[in-house]
């Protein structure tokens, strides 16, 4: 008597891996930086639930760290809580994704204004390593959190801390779909000549054509946005 075929449903935490027990200390920390790199690098792709018992299960935690973690994700804009299903991880562009890229750049010019004359040469040759790996690095996930590293390095000596933390999830959220751009794209390495300027005006102290350099970088953004939500439009008959 032959048996039916039955589809095994997968789990989607299945591509997380735990190595040994975490320190309750630590615990919300460690479980917000695992979703956070398994979300960026597709992992956990778009409209995945993620189950509040099952990463506790995971984990080996009670559900208090895993709740933190949670909230800390949605806040960055990866997570959603969606009605009868929970937490899910959020769409790849919010609807709007172009009035977050305007908000960006007020965020990070600001940022700039009071980082700039801040900042040493052990700031700008953190910049510059950056610039020099994202000319040879192929590795989409890797480019992302180059990219973000890089713009951090410029930011980071802003002394208003609050404006760093909603910077900081603006990069996030463009780590996330630069990972995905780049590898529609099929690109390898990526052009670093915005990174280069940008890095050259702050060197030079020159905020005002920081800033301009700032806004042309972005534009690119908006521009691949732009692109993409295109290509997602149905197609006429």
């Amino acid at each position: 008597m032959g048996s039916a075929n039955v589809a095994v449903k997968k789990n989607p935490l299945s591509s997380i891996e735990v190595s040994g027990p975490i320190p309750a200390h630590l615990a919300r920390s460690v479980i917000e930086e695992t979703l956070r790199s398994a979300i960026l690098d597709g992992r956990l792709p778009c409209g995945t639930a993620i189950r509040q018992e099952a990463l506790a299960d995971l984990f080996g935690v009670s559900r208090m760290p895993v709740r933190e973690a949670l909230r800390q994700l949605e806040s960055q804009g990866l997570l959603q809580v969606v009605q009868y299903k929970g937490a899910v991880v959020a769409p790849l562009l919010q609807d709007d994704s172009l009035e977050t890229y305007a908000l960006r750049f007020l965020l990070e010019a600001q940022a700039l204004r009071l980082s700039l004359p801040l900042l040493d040469e052990e700031d700008f040759q953190a910049a510059s390593k950056c610039i020099d790996a994202l000319e040879v690095e192929t590795d989409y996930g890797k480019i992302g959190t180059l990219n973000r590293l890089f713009h951090q390095a410029l930011y980071g000596k802003a002394p208003n801390k609050k404006l760093l933390t909603l910077v900081k999830a603006g990069l996030v959220e463009e780590e996330r779909f630069l990972r995905f751009n780049l590898e529609q794209m099929g690109l390898g390495t990526l052009c670093q000549d915005d990174h280069r300027a940008l890095l050259r005006h702050a060197h030079a102290r020159d905020i005002e054509g920081c800033i301009h350099e700032l806004e042309l970088h972005l534009q690119r953004g908006v521009n691949a946005i732009i692109r993409y939500l295109e290509s997602q439009k149905p197609k006429q008959p």
